[in-house]
């Protein structure tokens, strides 16, 4: 099968490239290399032997026309990422996410292309799943500024203001976006099911929890908080942590993530639908947990708690994998502390070029 795979000079997308070659598959990238998130490449974007580089914007109708040509199925990894620094970001973030991911499904129907496969997110869900003692499941309230003030980080029950218990959440779960990226990924959703539903295709949206490991990029605004700490760590500083650490995620490796896109396109959806999974690890831990782990891994200073927070941040969210597990025959392989381990002096992708 040839596959295109956009964005796919990225972290993830590297990773899938490469277990897409890997699989016997034929593999053509489309990617702009925007200097925001890449750096100058003298030997070419690394991860991607073997594979067809086209340099381009998914924004842009010829060249999605050009290099659809010949193909059978579509990886969309192509994406601004990251919470957006503020709201004068929301163009870039939905004309990249949106306008791009609207661009190339048009340009599969006209191209009779039928099989895509995507990156979607762990922040559609905005706050996880959470329970109340007396009112059972409810919808975590927003946060407010004053609770956070002063260190109350857990969201209360809207109903009796009572503290919550966190749960998993299930695909069914109502999503419920609470910054730009994340409204901008729920968008990317809808736009594939009506994209399904009109032309007879199937579409398979991977819910990325929080992927780490090798060739993240480093130093950039849109880097993940593994990253982050990493980079704390090599400077010799201590990683940062905000609120009080208890942040409860899913923290999943990237080669598990590319293993799940391969498992995607091996089953596919029966009915012109889109279908959504969770890709995690199954096993979560607190963002302290992450940061204390990287940093005795790195043997470097131990993470210091700021009780700084950012707005956009949720609580807890807090995946189920069963349903990838059951249809799509997926499971992590990479434990949490042999991931973590392997991080603490993996290659991180250079830091971007300068404006």
């Amino acid at each position: 099968m040839r596959i295109l795979v956009t964005g796919g000079a990225g972290f993830i997308g590297s990773h899938v490239v490469a277990a897409h070659l890997e699989a016997g598959h034929e593999v053509r990238v489309l990617d702009a290399l925007l200097p925001a998130v890449h750096p100058v490449y003298p030997d070419g974007p690394p991860g991607l032997d073997g594979a067809e580089l086209v340099v381009g914007d998914v924004r842009n109708a010829a060249t999605v026309d050009r290099v659809l040509e010949g193909v059978d199925a579509v990886n969309h990894q192509a994406a601004m990422v990251g919470l957006g620094i503020d709201v004068q970001d929301m163009p870039a973030y939905a004309g990249i996410n949106d306008l791009g991911t609207a661009v190339l499904l048009a340009g599969m129907a006209r191209a009779g292309i039928g099989r895509l496969v995507f990156a979607s997110s762990m922040v559609v869900y905005g706050e996880g799943r959470y329970e109340c003692a007396e009112h059972g499941v409810v919808p975590a309230a927003p946060r407010r500024r004053s609770d956070l003030d002063e260190g109350r980080f857990d969201p209360p029950c809207p109903v009796c203001g009572r503290e919550l218990a966190w749960g998993r959440v299930g695909e069914e779960t109502p999503p419920d976006p609470r910054n730009t990226y994340a409204a901008t990924k729920l968008a990317q959703e809808h736009l594939s099911s009506a994209w399904a539903r009109s032309t007879g295709g199937t579409a398979v949206g991977l819910r990325y929890h929080n992927v780490y490991g090798p060739r993240m990029p480093r130093d950039t605004f849109y880097a993940g908080v593994a990253s982050i700490f990493r980079s704390s760590l090599e400077g010799g500083k201590a990683p940062q942590v905000y609120e009080d650490g208890g942040q409860m995620r899913d923290f999943v490796h990237v080669t598990d993530v590319a293993q799940a896109n391969l498992k995607a396109f091996e089953n596919p959806p029966e009915e012109s639908t889109l279908r959504t999974y969770n890709v995690a690890s199954g096993t979560p831990h607190t963002v302290g947990d992450m940061a204390r782990a990287l940093a005795e891994a790195f043997g470097g200073p131990a993470p210091e708690v700021t009780g700084q927070y950012r707005i956009g941040d949720v609580r807890h969210v807090v995946a189920s994998p069963s349903r990838a597990q059951e249809e799509l025959g997926y499971a992590a392989e990479v434990s949490f502390e042999d991931g973590m381990r392997e991080f603490a002096t993996a290659e991180l992708r250079a830091a971007p070029q300068e404006p």
